[in-house]
């Protein structure tokens, strides 16, 4: 099935979805978007009151942050894609439970799956830990991690920036760093130069004479 139609798949699945609690409080689900084709993934942690009511991921307060952060990696929101760990609402805005991340998370599976990302940008501690269990994000921000072949970045969530505006300089710094984390992941590797190959020299023959 082709990477588009197994998203919209997704997104019906979701959209339906009433594997944990927060089903029952959801105005919309928030499965994410973005094409099929995007080269990077961003990965927040759950939606917010106005994501909620439009069905679409980092539209309020965050989501303008999250627009200037992405000029400053040179990329465009139309084309990169966008979701969260939990696809509904938690209630108040509070943490995701262990039992709503274990619900989505086969949602998020398939959609790494279907889009097959270079880069995946992980925003706040609860996408972080899905890839990288050692280390808080206060000292592994902003650096690439090899995991399963793949190339993930750690950031602050935007919304950190909005509580403490001290961190919005420290975003902006690691987002600056994302295009050389994207173009490195891009770049294929230097094949392998052959081994060398020594000859063996036949030894010299004496002359009797």
């Amino acid at each position: 099935m082709p990477a588009e139609e197994r998203l919209q798949a997704i997104r019906a699945q979701v959209h339906q979805c009433s594997a944990c609690p927060l089903s029952v409080g959801r105005t919309l689900a928030v499965p994410g978007e973005g094409p099929a084709s995007s080269r990077v993934m961003f990965i927040g942690e759950g939606p917010g009151y106005h994501e909620d009511q439009q069905g679409q991921p980092f539209v309020g307060q965050a989501g303008k942050f999250l627009d200037e952060l992405l000029a400053c990696a040179g990329l465009k929101r139309a084309e990169v894609f966008i979701t969260n760990v939990v696809k509904c609402r938690p209630p108040s805005n509070r943490d995701p439970e262990p039992e709503e991340l274990k619900a989505c998370d086969q949602y998020l599976n398939a959609q790494i799956e279907a889009i097959n990302p270079r880069v995946i940008v992980t925003l706040g501690r609860f996408s972080m830990a899905k890839f990288v269990t050692n280390g808080k994000i206060s000292q592994i921000h902003g650096r690439p991690h090899q995991v399963d072949g793949r190339v993930v970045v750690t950031m602050y969530h935007p919304a950190a920036a909005l509580h403490q505006p001290d961190l919005k300089k420290t975003l902006l710094e690691d987002f600056g760093r994302l295009k050389q984390f994207l173009q490195q992941a891009e770049t294929p590797p230097a094949p392998a130069a052959p081994p060398e190959t020594h000859k063996e020299t036949p030894p010299e023959q004496l002359s009797l004479f």
